[in-house]
């Protein structure tokens, strides 16, 4: 029993402490799109994306709850919308506690990822979100 307690303090530390780790960012500048888009975690929240004035693809992938106030009945994640529609979507989403893990996108490959905590929320990245993860995993 003494042992099993003196295990649990660590992950209990460790899961407190859960935040943004730039390895995890960097990992998936240059990736192509299909990396993101087989990611078993990101299969796993829905997805908003736009396209920017100068071409560049924006795809956010929303972790968060209460998103049906904000997508005007889901037609928001059925391909792109325009950036007008996605501003609005935006603007809703900050209102509620979510983690918009926002990904650049320029002739197919990944330029940027950044994740942005809305409505209180705190983001975390660990290494299941970087490419090529494909094992079991839960999110919080």
């Amino acid at each position: 029993m003494q042992k099993i307690a003196l295990l649990a303090i660590p992950l209990l530390v460790v899961s407190g402490c859960a935040t943004v780790r730039q390895v995890d960012l960097d990992a998936w500048v240059g990736q192509p799109v299909v990396a993101l888009e087989t990611h078993p975690i990101f299969l796993t929240v829905p997805v908003v994306k736009t396209k920017a004035s100068d071409g560049t693809e924006i795809w956010n992938y929303v972790n968060g709850a209460n998103l049906g106030q904000c997508t005007g009945g889901g037609s928001i994640y059925s391909g792109m919308v325009d950036y007008a529609t996605y501003s609005k979507f935006s603007s809703c989403v900050q209102r509620f506690a979510a983690c918009n893990n926002i990904f650049f996108i320029r002739d197919g490959k990944v330029v940027k990822y950044t994740p942005v905590g809305t409505g209180g929320a705190r983001c975390y990245t660990t290494e299941q979100l970087q490419p090529g993860f494909s094992g079991p995993t839960n999110i919080r």
